[in-house]
């Protein structure tokens, strides 16, 4: 499983990191705003953080239910 975490490093993305590294959840950061903003329009979001599972994208909300299930 391939999760990708793109994160301005705002205490909503720190919330998301910890629930990953406390499932034990390997996953890289993406901290490029440019990078970030492009994502964010395509995919419709309107603020980070958000993540990617293995090319389907989560906003934060269904990211830590994702989460939680997965570390279940």
């Amino acid at each position: 499983m391939n999760i990708v975490v793109y994160t301005t490093d705002c205490p909503k993305c720190r919330v998301l990191e910890a629930k990953l590294s406390k499932a034990e959840l390997e996953y890289s950061a993406v901290r490029d705003m440019d990078t970030i903003l492009k994502i964010a329009e395509k995919e419709g979001f309107q603020s980070a953080p958000f993540m990617e599972v293995d090319g389907k994208f989560y906003d934060f909300t269904s990211a830590i239910k994702l989460i939680s299930n997965l570390g279940a």
